[in-house]
């Protein structure tokens, strides 16, 4: 999962699965949501390295949910 791609769509949509599973206020959803919604390259960095920070569980459920 080192090499994960996730474009500002996919972010966007993590930061809802994510504010389910984990909560709005959580900080890997605020990242998720602040890089879909900037763009920046920094705040996509922050994002992707706080999103594979998250235990694997809860990574996995946040893409499952992406599928449905």
């Amino acid at each position: 999962m080192d090499d994960l791609t996730i474009d500002r769509d996919a972010m966007g949509k993590l930061s809802k699965a994510l504010a389910f599973i984990c909560g709005a206020d959580h900080p890997t959803t605020v990242a998720l949501k602040t890089a879909a919604e900037s763009g920046s390259k920094s705040d996509i960095a922050k994002a992707r390295k706080l999103f594979l920070g998250l235990k694997p569980s809860d990574r996995q459920a946040a893409m499952a949910m992406l599928t449905d």
